[in-house]
């Protein structure tokens, strides 16, 4: 969709405010045209000595009046025009907002996360800038640019008018030259704006491994030529608006010149009045603001149409992700995997391949194997972010894609191994699935996932506020919030995607018992590469290589005497040592 449909639908849907705005302009348009014949009318008439004294006031009044009258209907059309474009940004980041809240993380690999919120910001102020500015200038422009001259060409005199207006060819021609390199540089401007916002983004977020390995410098530096080419780039564009005043400046001054050497000589034949040559070069000053409105509208349409052309990509982009299902919330959370196989995109080897197990409703399910055997990616094709290459995943009966997504993710907690908290309280934090959450039910949670007491120990406890993605805790505080928050969630599916592994062995023994003897967590999925955390399950699975290569119960598992139990062997050898020590 191009930039002038976009907008044209936009201004069908708020007509009325457009209308009202329009209409003020017009009357503006209107008045400024007359104020320069009555000045010539007032000049005509001091000259022939026809007016004077209470008369001479009436008219000076009259002129009074319509310099008041058009300074408030520009505050009028001002809040009338600017609200509505205002309206326009906020629809515009709200769809955007909307489209990347649906789409799933092949998306997000393939995206900037710095270039992302230009798009929300600069690129999203351009488009309204070209609603609001743009659309204004324009219509008051072209209005007063037709009016000024129907006056000079039919109210004053016609040849004088179309004398005046040979520069006027020229002066477009070097408009349509310039908007090409205004494009072009607000093309580039944007694009430099975005990476250097994603270079801000990336050094904030770490902040620590950057100082840690002694790349402050070099990040600087960086930070220095990105914003100096962003810097240019800003600059080459203002540069290129510039060259719009000149172009109009000469092609004024050159008409002016005209007007002025031709109504001379039409004064000196007597063909014209002292008066009209004078409201004559009023109408020609009042043509600067139509000729630089012209120059405004074509930076801000051709900035607005670079803004549209990286924005509207990213509305328009197909979901990664359908959401076609229209099932709710299952009835139970029997989960069934068959003959699952998954390949990432842009890969050869299989991920995951023929997967097949049952984890009834209320039992416990634990997932090992060594490191890239596929663990993670077998939850992430049940949390739905990526589609099965052929295969199944059953929850409640019904397959995955027949639920809507809202359905499948109340129906799940998922605690990753790094999560995700928010700047906020930790009580905000733990109650985020569940605003509505008594204090009581938070502190519930907060011991149930065994970080009670170490709120506690905090001074401001549950209003502590935990900074950007929990920054204040130690990574084992964080993921025992986000288990809180989990379990607060009540959902009948649990899983803790190696949750654990910043915890202690005690911390985590605890927990585990806490989840038997409450029984709140429903079915359960533990993803570990600590065997502790797995041995009480109902069933255990071993991944290696994609491929479950063992199953059972821990004490079958270690009588099978494969690689589970060598590694549980290992552990407690390691874990003794460590005892030792």
């Amino acid at each position: 969709m191009l930039l002038s449909r976009m907008l044209a639908g936009f201004v069908r849907r708020h007509w009325i405010k457009y209308a009202a705005a329009a209409s003020m302009l017009a009357t503006i348009a209107v008045l400024t045209v007359w104020i320069p014949r009555q000045v010539g009318q007032v000049v005509d008439a001091l000259v022939a000595g026809r007016l004077a004294g209470t008369a001479l006031l009436i008219q000076l009044a009259l002129l009074v009046a319509a310099g008041l009258a058009i300074y408030f209907l520009r505050v009028g059309w001002r809040l009338a025009l600017f609200s509505t474009a205002y309206q326009l940004g906020r629809e515009l980041r709200i769809r955007l907002y909307q489209r990347l809240s649906l789409q799933g993380p092949v998306f997000f690999q393939a995206k900037r996360t710095g270039d992302l919120m230009a798009l929300a910001t600069n690129d999203v102020d351009a488009v309204e800038l070209a609603a609001g500015e743009a659309m204004l200038a324009a219509f008051d422009g072209t209005l007063t640019l037709v009016l000024v001259i129907a006056m000079m060409t039919l109210g004053v005199d016609w040849r004088l008018g179309l004398a005046a207006l040979l520069p006027f060819p020229l002066m477009a021609l070097a408009f349509w030259r310039i908007s090409e390199q205004v494009h072009q540089a607000w093309k580039q401007s944007l694009e430099r704006f975005s990476a250097l916002n994603q270079h801000v983004q990336e050094s904030l977020a770490g902040v620590r491994t950057v100082r840690a390995l002694g790349l402050v410098q070099r990040s600087e530096q960086t930070f220095a030529q990105l914003a100096d080419s962003a810097g240019e780039a800003g600059y080459r564009a203002q540069r290129w608006e510039a060259a719009y005043e000149p172009a109009v400046g000469m092609t004024l001054a050159t008409a002016l010149a005209i007007a002025l050497g031709l109504g001379a000589w039409f004064v000196s034949r007597g063909e014209l009045s002292i008066g009209s040559l004078t409201a004559f070069t009023m109408y020609l000053g009042q043509l600067i603001w139509p000729m630089f409105a012209a120059g405004w509208v074509l930076s801000l349409i051709e900035r607005g149409r670079a803004a549209w052309g990286r924005l509207q990509p990213m509305l328009d982009e197909p979901l990664s992700l359908r959401d076609e299902g229209l099932l709710g919330r299952p009835a139970s959370a029997d989960l069934t995997i068959d003959k699952l196989s998954f390949t990432y995109p842009g890969l050869e080897r299989e991920s995951l391949s023929d997967i097949n197990l049952r984890l009834p409703a209320g039992q416990t399910l634990g997932v090992v194997g060594p490191t890239g055997a596929g663990k993670s990616t077998l939850i992430r094709l049940l949390l739905r972010h990526y589609e099965p290459g052929s295969g199944q995943l059953r929850l409640g009966g019904q397959a995955l894609p027949e639920l809507s997504l809202a359905a499948l993710r109340e129906s799940l907690a998922w605690v990753p191994q790094e999560p995700i908290l928010f700047s906020a309280s930790i009580a905000d934090n733990i109650a985020l699935a569940r605003p509505e959450a008594t204090r009581a039910e938070i502190e519930e949670a907060a011991q149930l996932a065994a970080v009670h007491e170490d709120i506690a120990r905090l001074p401001q406890g549950y209003e502590t506020l935990v900074g950007e993605r929990g920054v204040t805790l130690s990574g084992g505080q964080r993921q025992r919030v986000a288990i809180a928050r989990a379990l607060l969630a009540h959902a009948p599916l649990l899983i803790l995607d190696d949750a654990l592994s910043a915890v202690d062995t005690g911390t985590e023994t605890q927990i585990l018992e806490h989840l038997r003897e409450k029984k709140t967590a429903g079915s359960r999925i533990i993803v570990s590469h600590r065997l502790s955390a797995v041995m009480e399950a109902d069933q255990i699975i071993v991944l290696r290589q994609g491929h479950i290569t063992e199953r059972g119960t821990h004490a079958e598992l270690l009588e099978l005497g494969g690689w589970y139990a060598a590694q549980w062997r290992y552990q407690q050898l390691e874990a003794s040592l460590d005892a030792e020590i």
